[in-house]
């Protein structure tokens, strides 16, 4: 079979045109995400650390309604329309943020509006283009080629801190937010070509996921939080992305004290945090470039998963040891780095052994609502903490005891993947006399 190597990834025949497109949309979406994102970042300096726990239960409730609601059109829309059809309504959104912007840029409700919206889209977009992903590519390609569409996002995520960095001054943040919005209308046309590009892939690899887009859904809107209680692999993804988030929220919480007190003015915030965002996305772009294929080729994807965590751990202790400005910037960058350029495409390709349903509910569910309910419990630890005298040191020995127990849980995952991918292998070749023999199984 006809082959090409490309940072470590053989991509085969028939891949190349659907790796294109996967990787030329995950550009787009995060060269989006990041021009959004330090507008969001910067409506938290706006509106101060002390609200932020308040900012996040209101995200938490926002994507516990979400998550069913987005389910439940799952179940009465065709896929192949539902899954371009929501940037459509996202791409609405930011236009009616930029007039909002226009009007009253530092108003407090519109700063606290926006801060909600885009911390509960922000990971929907994010779920539902790697639920594609899992769904279009099996375990085994997703193993050679996840590594390669999560560069091109790391590459627009390059490129949306340097618009950011260089246009925010002169096109301010209504003119970063119309920039976003062209950027939306040209994914959304990719995900409708992706979409295409499945049926044609599925026709002509063997190895390619059986599953089809022209159906929607079937069960419940609810089926996604069921999921969580029947299955141990999910539960274990669950507490994977909990303890995640909640390292997350530890570092978030050093940034913003850190921004807001070091920076007058809106966009002088905005460019200090796509200055971060730019450091982090040029460090994970070279890793799985050159990198990260390589690693999961030859120690697997519990390697991967345990990765991130272990590097947390010394990062921690590295910042009690040398607190200060330079070591809070540096483990910031890090925790992004290691998380974005190895844990994600790690935890991704645990999705790729799940029924479809379960690629699109369960896994929407633990991206959104599992991560914000890691968010907000965090978020008020640290502020009770605070409350209490704990101050920076607590947060520390909170971020070393959390890392440790993440690596732990990431182990647990990586063998649940393993022994997954082997029970749907054996499936497959169950089938396959079956199908041989004029009688194909329905496609999950």
């Amino acid at each position: 079979m006809r082959q090409l190597s490309a940072g470590g990834a053989q991509v085969r025949a028939g891949e190349g045109a659907a790796l294109a497109l996967c990787c030329a949309c995950n550009f787009l979406l995060l060269a989006c995400f990041y021009v959004l994102r330090p507008v969001r970042d910067t409506m938290a300096t706006v509106l101060g650390t002390a609200r932020l726990q308040e900012l996040f239960t209101a995200t938490f409730v926002g994507s516990l309604v979400a998550s069913p609601l987005y389910a439940a059109l799952a179940s009465r829309l065709r896929l192949q329309r539902l899954l371009p059809g929501v940037f459509w309504f996202w791409w609405l959104n930011v236009l009616l943020f930029a007039a909002l912007f226009a009007a009253a840029p530092a108003h407090l409700w519109t700063a606290a509006s926006y801060y909600v919206w885009f911390s509960i889209v922000n990971l929907f977009m994010v779920s539902v283009f790697w639920s594609l992903m899992v769904d279009v590519f099996s375990a085994g390609q997703a193993m050679r080629l996840f590594p390669l569409i999560a560069a091109g996002g790391e590459i627009g995520a390059i490129a949306g801190p340097v618009l950011t960095r260089s246009l925010v001054s002169r096109l301010g943040l209504v003119g970063l937010l119309l920039i976003a919005a062209a950027g939306l209308m040209l994914l959304t046309a990719l995900m409708h070509m992706i979409v295409r590009a499945k049926g044609r892939l599925r026709s002509g690899s063997a190895e390619a996921q059986h599953s089809t887009l022209d159906h929607g859904l079937s069960g419940r809107p609810f089926d996604g939080f069921g999921e969580l209680w029947r299955s141990p692999y999910a539960r274990t993804q669950a507490w994977f992305m909990l303890l995640m988030s909640w390292v997350s929220t530890v570092a978030y919480f050093f940034q913003t004290d850190l921004i807001a007190s070091s920076f007058q003015g809106l966009e002088r915030r905005a460019q200090a945090i796509a200055d971060i965002d730019l450091v982090v996305n040029v460090c994970s772009a070279v890793i799985l470039l050159f990198g990260l294929g390589r690693l999961l080729q030859r120690f697997g994807v519990r390697s991967g998963l345990m990765l991130n965590p272990l590097i947390m751990v010394l990062a921690f202790l590295a910042l009690a040891l040398a607190p200060g400005l330079l070591m809070i910037q540096a483990l910031q960058v890090v925790r992004r780095v290691a998380q974005y350029a190895i844990a994600r495409p790690s935890r991704e390709i645990c999705f790729t052994v799940l029924e479809q349903s379960g690629r699109y509910k369960a896994k929407n569910v633990i991206d959104t609502v599992v991560y914000r309910l890691g968010d907000v419990t965090s978020a008020w630890l640290q502020a009770g903490m605070r409350a209490l005298g704990a101050g920076f040191g607590g947060a520390i020995a909170f971020g070393v005891g959390v890392s440790v127990s993440w690596a732990l849980i990431a182990s647990r995952l990586g063998r649940r993947y393993e022994e997954q991918k082997r029970r749907q292998s054996a499936a497959i070749v169950a089938l396959e006399p079956a199908e041989s023999h004029g009688n194909p199984s329905p496609s999950p």
